[in-house]
């Protein structure tokens, strides 16, 4: 599985729908969804050369909660289809931010979601790098 790219503000992860993504009849599991966007903010910040291991490390325990996520299922994924998950900086504030999010299978959108992440030290939350923020276009 490749990282997918980051550009023009938009990150693209291609994935594809396993045995083990489906339920009984073979149709995506909703929470499997939550995972392929899990995977597509985490390879956002890895496309910008920054790995939440390593702000963990280096920043002292930074670590990113979702504190937030509004998500509209409107068609299914089936097993073996080729999806591809965009991620898209949509809103910086000082320990959080907003990020929008869309599942789909070629041009059609099957899941989209609005996901709020708040930067956290030690169960509270701090302020995002401004490194992260410029990353990200929001800084």
């Amino acid at each position: 599985m490749t990282g997918g790219a980051f550009a023009d503000g938009v990150h693209r992860l291609p994935v594809r729908v396993y045995y083990e993504d489906t339920d009984f009849s073979g149709v995506v599991y909703h929470a499997s969804y939550l995972r392929f966007m899990e995977r597509g903010r985490t390879e956002l910040l890895r496309a910008l050369s920054v790995a939440q291991s390593d702000l963990h490390t280096d920043d002292a325990g930074l670590a990113f909660a979702v504190r937030r996520m509004t998500i509209d299922f409107r068609r299914p994924a089936r097993m073996d289809d080729l999806l591809e998950v965009a991620t898209r900086p949509h809103e910086m504030r000082g320990a959080s931010m907003i990020l929008a999010q869309e599942v789909r299978r070629s041009d059609e959108v099957l899941v989209s979601a609005e996901v709020m992440v708040a930067a956290v030290r030690e169960g509270r939350a701090v302020r995002i790098p401004d490194a992260l923020r410029r990353a990200l276009g929001q800084g």
